[in-house]
């Protein structure tokens, strides 16, 4: 009966050890996974953080492209009242057409 019991220590142990193996290859495969998965992350990080200064350089771009044609904006709603303004027609008048008012003088330029 001693000898049963040796044996069944034995078979316990050999298991034992053999459990502790598996699961020390356990662990090392989910090490392994868990690295590679912050590998790819921090891969994926600088990416987007690659991303974002590009899009924060479009963005500043954009902005000052909506300025400038704000202000050009401003200046055609400005030649649009200056173009329907009396000052406007009667300089026109007089260098297109060569209309003048009455009792005035034209000189002309001999060339």
């Amino acid at each position: 009966m001693a000898d049963r019991k040796k044996a069944g220590r034995r078979k316990r142990k050999q298991a034992a050890g053999k459990q502790a193996a598996r699961n020390k290859a356990a662990m090392v495969g989910i090490s392994t996974v868990v690295t590679m998965l912050l590998a790819v992350l921090l891969i994926q990080g600088q990416s987007l953080q690659k991303r974002i200064q590009e899009n924060e350089q479009r963005k500043e771009e954009l902005l000052a492209e909506t300025e400038t044609e704000q202000e050009r904006t401003s200046e055609i709603e400005d030649m649009e009242e200056y173009m329907q303004s009396d000052e406007y027609i009667e300089k026109i008048a007089r260098e297109k057409i060569g209309l003048v008012k009455d009792n005035e003088i034209i000189f002309k330029e001999v060339k």
